[in-house]
């Protein structure tokens, strides 16, 4: 990226700030995501949910579905026990970045975007405890927020973004390369920088960069060669975002594995496909709760 397009491009980040759609909460959520998850305050969680009407309501619709059989849920605080503060943690944060964004700017489908968002964040964490790493909550966290560029993209250049995802549909190229030739800048940087603008932790604003590509970082990063992970797995998995450059790979032969089997040797002796089998149950609930939140959220907003 050039520099005249890096300044332009921090300026235009800085402004997001001051996009009216924003809720309230945002900045509080913000907040949250910054913590360590042994910090988060239970009690800070409800608050946030309980200011904005619209989010209690789909919290408590969440908690009361079939999908977490519990008994009946009447309070926004019994709802966010029911649901736990991970996963309710990721509603607020969707539901927020929903309402950011105006239905005509999002150029992927915004349950598309979740699902592989929230399929990715699950399946990190889940490779993450299976290998030993010592921040499986973070680990998720990265996944949730690996793709962060795709919704600063969408917002700021609508139209040569939906010129990359064509690009990309057509010669079944990577994203990034068809951003790079289109915008001059791809979403890893552009997610680099809204991570960094709020104020989110380093390792996150890494994972947001070098997700694709873990040889762009200085020095090898266990989180963010687990996020690279994650974010193929889902993909090859059905879980990405209707188009798809990947017709088939090695895991084993990529970077980010050969990397992370150097500080956790437990994912050398990893079975593959055991684990894979064992995150498809897992995935279906993930799209389930993501067209149940989101797809009635987009539904609502529609109307």
């Amino acid at each position: 990226m050039t520099a005249q397009k890096l300044e332009k491009l921090q300026e235009q980040v800085k402004k997001l700030d001051s996009i009216s759609t924003a809720p309230v909460i945002l900045q509080p959520l913000l907040e949250i995501l910054r913590m360590p998850a042994e910090k988060i305050s239970f009690d800070k969680v409800v608050e946030l949910v309980s200011y904005d009407g619209a989010i209690a309501a789909q919290c408590l619709r969440m908690a009361n579905s079939p999908l977490f059989g519990c008994r009946e849920v009447e309070t926004v605080r019994a709802a966010v026990m029911a649901l736990g503060l991970q996963r309710v943690r990721s509603m607020l944060f969707g539901l927020c970045i929903n309402r950011v964004i105006p239905k005509d700017k999002w150029v992927f489908e915004p349950v598309a975007f979740w699902r592989h968002s929230l399929g990715c964040a699950l399946v990190t964490q889940r490779m993450a405890q299976r290998i030993g790493y010592a921040e499986p909550e973070k680990a998720y966290l990265g996944g949730l927020l690996h793709d962060l560029g795709i919704l600063v993209n969408s917002l700021l250049c609508t139209k040569d973004f939906r010129k990359c995802l064509q690009s990309a549909t057509e010669q079944r190229r990577a994203l990034h390369l068809c951003e790079e030739e289109i915008l001059g800048f791809t979403h890893c940087e552009s997610g680099k920088m809204l991570a960094e603008h709020w104020g989110l932790p380093r390792d996150l604003s890494d994972v947001a960069y070098g997700h694709h590509n873990v040889e762009l970082l200085p020095a090898p990063q266990p989180l963010v060669c687990l996020v690279h992970l994650g974010d193929l797995l889902c993909r090859v998995r059905y879980l990405g975002y209707g188009y798809d450059e990947i017709m088939g790979m090695e895991l084993g032969g990529e970077l980010a594995w050969q990397t992370l089997a150097k500080t956790h040797p437990a994912l050398a002796d990893m079975d593959l496909a055991r684990f894979t089998m064992d995150i498809d149950g897992a995935m279906e609930q993930i799209v389930a709760t993501v067209d149940a939140v989101f797809g009635t959220a987009q539904s609502a907003a529609s109307k």
